[in-house]
């Protein structure tokens, strides 16, 4: 049985793209993800919690390529003090952006994470973000990744959510993992 986290002052919602959550290369079971993510959102919304949008710009080529269809931000953004966008180049949405400023300049201290790819960005971004101090919630149910192909001579397919499940696990006790999202709750920061 799961516990209702203590409340965070801010939601990191990770690379919810459209290449990711649509059309033929969306993660399994992307409609219960866009459900989940989309909650998240709007009760952070409500309860006055910094939400920060990620938005991976892939490499030329690629389906999250800046400034095509597949880049685009699946949730609508509503742009302001609370909610912001940050492009990132990498898959920690710490690594050379402005996320940390973010939150350290609204006060935070917990985050929610939540998104694609679990045992990527997700999890990147989730590790930073205990390395840093903040006390992180991941919750099981709103962060997804493809299946891992079989690879001859190593080992057989690994379906999605058992990748989900190690990448959240492999966060070790530090970070909530065992919430779902409806269980986690949200209030504004403190500001310093």
């Amino acid at each position: 049985m799961t516990q209702r986290a203590q409340p965070v002052d801010a939601l990191l919602v990770v690379d919810v793209q459209s290449a990711f959550v649509t059309g033929d290369g969306a993660v399994p079971a992307a409609d219960r993800l866009v459900d989940r993510t989309a909650d998240l959102i709007a009760r952070a919304r409500r309860d006055g919690a910094i939400i920060a949008h990620l938005q991976n710009d892939g490499p030329p080529g690629a389906e999250d390529e800046p400034h095509t269809p597949g880049w685009a931000l699946h949730h609508p953004v509503e742009p302001g003090p609370t909610e912001v966008v940050i492009r990132k180049p990498h898959d920690d949405g710490f690594e050379e952006t402005g996320l940390e400023a973010v939150l350290t300049g609204a006060g935070v201290r917990a985050v929610a994470v939540c998104g694609v790819m679990s045992e990527m960005c997700v999890q990147a971004t989730a590790r930073t973000a205990l390395a840093l101090g903040y006390r992180v919630v991941v919750p099981h149910d709103a962060h997804a990744t493809q299946d891992i192909p079989a690879a001859p001579g190593i080992g057989g397919a690994v379906p999605a959510a058992t990748v989900s499940r190690v990448a959240a696990y492999a966060l070790g006790s530090d970070a909530e993992t065992t919430v779902t999202a409806a269980d986690v709750a949200f209030t504004a920061p403190r500001r310093p």
